[in-house]
């Protein structure tokens, strides 16, 4: 399978996120807005790709660049699938002019992308979602992407190892809870909870018929293994993240996006009530 990464810059100020219109170059479909985004060149490291093509897109001059995400996810390209990686920095630059090249012929401030109007590319649309505070599911416009459904999920241990949980929350396009529900697995570890979450949602969307979802979980281990980041080498959940693999592979379109816990209370509480009643029957 093909695999492209790119970097993706986000530009804020009291104005809102700095978007850039591209240019049609050969296509005739009508022209998207996205938030600056580039390629990485042989040699480069990802945050010196994401320096050089802002300045050369937009003559902007990065003062930091600052790692904020990495979210991956399937796409159809012909009668293959395209697997994406975008590296998400959080960018200040100096109060220049911003003068577009080439890839851009205009740009923009927007706080409200969800009601701009503006014809937004998807992986923006997705980046923006998860930076405009996580927002919650009920806001998001219902619409057909590589991402139809979110499911929320957490793992809970009192004692890591003690007595654990899992919840999940599985929400519609149109912001709807499908279902809710926590589950208690026995004695774990926290992190062997977090996967057994995981697993859960996977197959709980794949029952009811789902093959293209967007995962969330507050589990930065869990995410950045799942999407490649990072190794897994603990042995407890080596055997569910192989499961997870099989699982993964049922879907047309998958990502895995971390949050803050803050922003996953519904599978939290779901795991925890799970202890809790179990607890008050013993």
């Amino acid at each position: 399978m093909k695999q492209r990464i790119r970097v993706v810059g986000i530009i804020k100020n009291e104005e809102g996120v700095l978007i850039f219109k591209r240019s049609r170059g050969r296509n005739e479909a009508p022209a998207f807005w996205e938030l600056p985004t580039g390629k990485i060149k042989f040699g480069e490291q990802p945050e010196e790709a994401m320096a050089r093509s802002l300045t050369e897109y937009t003559g902007l001059v990065a003062n930091s660049v600052v790692l904020k995400d990495v979210i991956t996810f399937l796409a159809p390209e012909g009668a293959s699938r395209l697997s994406n990686l975008y590296i998400i920095y959080e960018l200040s630059v100096d109060k220049g002019k911003i003068t577009p090249q080439d890839r851009y012929t205009a740009y923009k401030y927007i706080k409200d992308f969800s009601s701009s109007g503006l014809r937004l590319h998807e992986t923006t649309i997705s980046v923006l979602e998860i930076e405009a505070g996580k927002i919650a599911p009920s806001q998001l416009s219902p619409r057909n992407t590589a991402n139809s459904i979110i499911v929320n999920v957490d793992g809970a241990s009192r004692g890591n190892p003690g007595p654990s949980g899992i919840g999940y929350c599985i929400h519609g396009e149109n912001g709807h809870i499908i279902e809710q529900k926590g589950e208690f697995i026995g004695f774990a570890t926290s992190r062997v909870a977090e996967y057994y979450a995981m697993k859960k949602g996977i197959e709980r969307a794949l029952e009811l018929g789902y093959r293209t979802a967007r995962f969330i979980s507050d589990s930065l281990m869990v995410v950045n293994q799942l999407n490649g980041i990072f190794i897994v080498k603990n042995q407890d959940i080596l055997p569910i993240y192989k499961d997870i693999q099989q699982l993964i592979a049922k879907f047309e379109a998958i990502s895995f996006t971390h949050v803050p816990r803050s922003e996953n209370a519904i599978a939290d509480t779901e795991a925890n009530l799970a202890i809790d009643n179990l607890l008050r029957k013993s």
